[in-house]
């Protein structure tokens, strides 16, 4: 059995704000226990056809959170893999309770400003079309943290390298499974 066996028996979901790394963190994460990668936002575009600019302008945030809901549902359900979630996906109390139940829930917190600063460089975010990204950030840590606070693990993040995250991450998964880190 190698080292990482035991972090492979559930999906590993990665929950946390915008700009947090969920998808680059959580690509890399999965390439180190050599598990697939799955990016919930992107397979709710694939589902829906559509970019989620485009569902959050044409259909809604209620809308897309439904459409976001089923989608993780339906990933849950495949066998053991890395879940990069929406910012606002495990604030549904369906969608935590579904990830709480199947997967361990990672929490990537990560400093305000450096989050800011990540989610200025693109404009494909719609909870920031032309709005102050770090108020909105700040809103959204009033509102979020404390149910980000429910998930299995918390790893509070610098604003380092992604590997550094990533083994942080699988510390926090071998200490919260009892495992062995190295």
């Amino acid at each position: 059995m190698d080292r990482y066996e035991p972090l492979r028996r559930r999906t590993i979901a990665l929950v946390g704000l915008m700009g947090v790394g969920k998808s680059s963190v959580g690509k890399r994460l999965a390439s180190a226990l050599s598990l697939p990668f799955r990016d919930a936002d992107n397979e709710v575009e694939a589902a829906a056809g559509r970019s989620i600019p485009d569902i959050f302008g044409d259909l809604g945030e209620d809308a897309f959170r439904d459409g976001e809901r089923r989608v993780i549902a339906r990933l849950l359900d495949d066998p053991p893999h890395v879940l990069a979630t929406g910012g606002g996906a495990f604030v549904n109390e369906e969608t935590r309770a579904l990830i709480k139940g199947k997967a361990i829930s990672v929490w990537l917190k990560a400093d305000l400003a450096v989050l800011a600063r990540r989610v200025s460089r693109k404009d494909n975010r719609p909870l920031l079309a032309g709005r102050e990204p770090i108020e909105v950030l700040q809103a959204q840590a009033e509102a979020r943290y404390p149910i980000y606070a429910q998930a299995d693990i918390t790893v509070e993040t610098a604003d380092a390298a992604h590997q550094v995250t990533v083994d942080q991450v699988i510390r926090a998964l071998a200490a919260h499974l009892g495992e062995p880190a190295e």
